[in-house]
C-alpha cells in the first residue's frame, strides 16, 4: 500500500516564514515537517510514497531526493503554481498511486498517530481520522455515528487530514483544480465513508504561532 503526503499548498497564513521556503520545509526542533511524516509512515511500513507540490517544489525535491535517506522511496507529482487543492491534487496522482487503497496525509499537521491502522482496505470508498476541536475550529467537521461519518450532526469532529481512500473515490472526475470536501460529503451521503476518533497528540500547523508552539513542545 503507498501513502501520499499532501505537499503542494502556498501556507498564505504563515507568510513571510513560506515566502522563502515551502511550508512542508518548515522545521519544529530542527527537523522539517514533512519528515516527520515520512518517518512515521517508515516505521508503519509505508515505504512507497508521493508527495505532490507546487509552490517552491523544487525545494523539496532537492531536500528529499528519491528518499532513499528516509528509507523510502518518493515519486513526485507537479502542479501549476496555484496547485490543484486537495482533490485535485489526489487525482492528479492517481496514476503513482496504484489501483488499491491509499494513505494520505497533510502535510501542514503534527501528530503521533500509529499510521499502521490504515494498513487495510476501507470498507467504503473512504475511512477518515477524526480528532477533538481545536480552539480555532470549535465547529468541527464531520459527526461519527460508530464508524460512519456523515456531514451533518449536532456533535462534530475535525478532520486530521488523515484519510484512506480507494482511487474510485476519484477515478471518476477529470483532472483540475477540485476541492476534496465534496466528494466526501457526497460518499457520506451514500453511506460510504468510515471514520475513527483518535484522541493522541495531533495539531494543526497553520500559522507561525503554532510553528512556535509546536517547536517548544517538541524540544520540551
Amino acid at each position: 500500500m503507498k501513502a501520499m503526503i499532501l505537499a503542494a499548498g502556498r501556507g498564505e497564513r504563515m507568510r513571510p516564514l513560506t515566502d522563502r521556503a515551502p511550508k512542508p520545509l518548515l522545521e519544529a526542533a530542527g527537523k522539517p515537517l514533512i519528515q516527520y511524516h515520512i518517518e512515521a509512515l517508515r516505521e508503519a511500513g509505508f515505504t512507497e510514497l508521493v508527495v505532490n507540490h507546487a509552490h517552491l517544489g523544487a525545494q523539496i525535491v532537492a531536500r528529499l531526493g528519491d528518499g532513499r535517506a528516509f528509507g523510502v522511496r518518493i515519486d513526485y507529482s507537479p502542479e501549476p503554481g496555484g496547485a490543484l487543492e486537495t482533490g485535485g491534487g489526489i487525482r492528479q496522482a492517481l496514476p503513482l498511486l496504484g489501483e488499491g487503497a491509499f494513505v494520505v496525509v497533510n502535510a501542514d499537521i503534527w501528530t503521533d498517530y500509529p499510521y499502521r491502522r490504515l494498513r487495510r482496505e476501507p470498507e467504503g470508498l473512504a475511512h477518515l481520522v477524526l480528532v477533538d476541536n481545536p480552539e480555532h475550529h470549535r465547529d468541527g467537521d464531520f459527526q461519527l455515528n460508530g464508524d460512519q461519518v456523515s456531514a451533518e450532526g449536532d456533535t462534530r469532529l475535525t478532520f486530521s487530514g488523515i484519510g484512506l481512500y480507494r482511487p474510485e473515490l476519484f477515478a471518476a472526475l477529470p483532472q483540475g483544480r477540485f476541492p476534496l470536501a465534496p466528494l466526501l460529503r457526497s460518499a457520506m451521503q451514500a453511506g460510504q465513508v468510515s471514520g475513527e476518533h483518535y484522541r493522541g497528540r495531533w495539531m494543526d500547523i497553520g500559522t507561525a504561532e503554532r510553528l512556535a508552539e509546536l517547536d517548544r513542545q517538541l524540544r520540551a
